[in-house]
């Protein structure tokens, strides 16, 4: 068990399925409170029936006051898991504004919106977790996805600038950065993800272990695939090698197209 989730109130969204179904029933195996949010209202029913939870449905920017009153007016832990993707399929695809301004805010202003409701009382009591889901698209890239690797980008920033403004504050922050992951989103990637993300797809409950992993040790960032360090150090010491490797990958995809 970790200690320092026991009796936590937590807020889950994007909860009803995928990566964040499987940190709600973590967090409740580790004796937690969990409030389970998806936009899918029978979704986030079911998992909280399933693990003695609370289900707040509706729009992850909007629920953080619902979800504290749930919680007895505390939350301790807030997991921004709920994200969307757009492309993977024509790598000639130009996709319109339409996906840029729903991609940035699911993926990166429901975040920024959750930590100013958060932050004020996490300052005042001088504690607080923020987990991000990012995904190893906002260390690296995608191909065929720019919306969500640009966003993911985005995402994890945010993740970095709550850190190295507020540790010292006593908010705890982790950016989990899995790259496949056999969920509902994998599936919708298409050829691009068949290529790049199946070979090593892992499970949602891969993705929970490393995370409760990375919380006993205190650390940022959560790698549930230890193999995107390599990738991340390649690509900040040596870009253009890299953009090459990625460059190649996108050929690969267009001629099997």
């Amino acid at each position: 068990m970790v200690e320092a989730v026991q009796g936590a109130g937590v807020v889950v969204t994007g909860a009803g399925g995928g990566i964040g179904a499987a940190l709600a029933r973590r967090f409740a195996a580790e004796g937690a409170r969990v409030v389970v949010n998806d936009l899918d209202a029978g979704k986030a029913q079911a998992v909280a029936d399933e693990i003695g939870g609370v289900a707040v449905p509706g729009d992850a920017s909007s629920i953080v006051s619902e979800a504290r009153e749930a919680l007895d007016g505390t939350v301790d832990v807030y997991c921004a898991n709920a994200g969307v993707a757009f492309g993977g399929e024509d790598p000639g695809q130009s996709l319109d504004e339409k996906a840029w301004t729903v991609s940035w805010d699911v993926n990166v202003m429901a975040h920024v919106r959750a930590a100013n409701e958060l932050l004020p009382a996490w300052l005042e009591r001088g504690s607080g977790r923020f987990v991000s889901t990012v995904s190893a698209a906002g260390l690296l890239t995608m191909i065929g996805a720019a919306p969500y690797a640009v966003t993911k980008h985005g995402a994890y920033a945010f993740a970095e600038y709550l850190s190295l403004t507020y540790r010292h504050r006593g908010i705890k922050v982790h950016a989990i950065c899995p790259q496949g992951v056999r969920t509902d989103m994998l599936a919708a990637t298409g050829s691009a993800g068949d290529l790049v993300l199946h070979p090593t797809a892992i499970e949602p409950d891969d993705v929970a272990d490393a995370l409760f992993k990375g919380i006993d040790e205190d650390r940022f960032l959560i790698l549930p695939h230890p193999e995107v360090a390599g990738y991340y150090q390649a690509r900040a010491t040596e870009p253009d090698r890299w953009l090459t490797s990625m460059n190649h990958l996108q050929q690969k995809w267009e001629a099997n197209r």
